[in-house]
């Protein structure tokens, strides 16, 4: 039997895709799991966009995490949120294995209405205090994982809790890339565990490397031209128009 034909169409979306979040992560830190679930996940099953995002967001995070000269201060202070992390995911993809698909998008897309709100409307949290925060770490780091696990999108809470830190710039960044480094090595091997992993969504996820990368590199280079704070709001308000669409889609009678 002769291979398939592959759906042009379709890799000309991946790519847009992976484009646009790997420019949004350059040019904000975070963001490509999220907007490219988002999107894909209009086109898709959640499962099926998971498995595509998981190689491109490893990689760019990888990078992400090394790059920036604060890993080892990083590691110190978040290697219990980021392992957490680790553990949350493992339960939650385990979760996903027996739920409905399209619950689960639904759950996605009111995760990036709240993520999008809390952005939008910029609550200032305050600092915990150190006791507080050792503790609050494993909390915190698994919640996001367990989320992560149900819906392949780490930005909720490790995102508000990352910033209520007040990090460094350089740490913030780099925290967050370990993070999800973190938590993408369990969702893969939970997704193949589970049967959710196939051969054809690795063979795509590969071609969303090169726009992923590409993408990055054009955000960090015009970080330092945008006003940051419009194209932040920008991109904001984008993925709440996208969370309200999936939520209705997958809630409506």
């Amino acid at each position: 039997m002769p291979p398939p034909i592959p759906d042009l169409a379709d890799a000309a979306l991946v790519w847009a895709v992976f484009l646009l979040a790997g420019a949004i992560k350059g040019i904000t830190g975070f963001g490509l799991p999220t907007i490219a679930l988002g999107v894909l996940a209009l086109t898709r099953s959640l499962p099926d966009a998971m498995a595509l995002v998981l190689l491109p967001a490893f990689a760019t995070n990888v990078w992400q995490a090394l790059a920036g000269g604060a890993l080892w201060p990083t590691l110190r202070r978040l290697w219990s949120f980021a392992l957490a992390a680790a553990v949350g995911t493992w339960f939650g993809v385990g979760v996903l294995a027996r739920s409905d698909a399209a619950l689960l998008s639904g759950l996605l897309g009111l995760l990036l209405v709240g993520a999008s709100c809390l952005a939008l409307l910029g609550p200032q949290w305050r600092p915990p205090a150190p006791r507080r925060e050792r503790w609050l770490h494993p909390v915190m780091g698994g919640a996001s994982g367990l989320l992560a696990g149900l819906t392949g999108s780490f930005l909720m809470p490790a995102a508000p809790w990352l910033a209520a830190l007040r990090l460094p710039p350089a740490q913030f960044v780099q925290g967050f890339g370990l993070g999800v480094v973190a938590v993408t090595l369990p969702l893969g091997a939970g997704l193949a565990r589970h049967g959710m992993l196939a051969l054809e969504s690795g063979l795509t996820a590969l071609a969303g490397l090169a726009p992923a990368f590409l993408g990055m590199a054009a955000g960090q280079r015009l970080r330092t031209r945008l006003p940051e704070l419009w194209f932040r709001r920008a991109v904001q308000g984008a993925l709440l128009a996208l969370g309200l669409y999936l939520a209705a889609r997958a809630f409506a009678p």
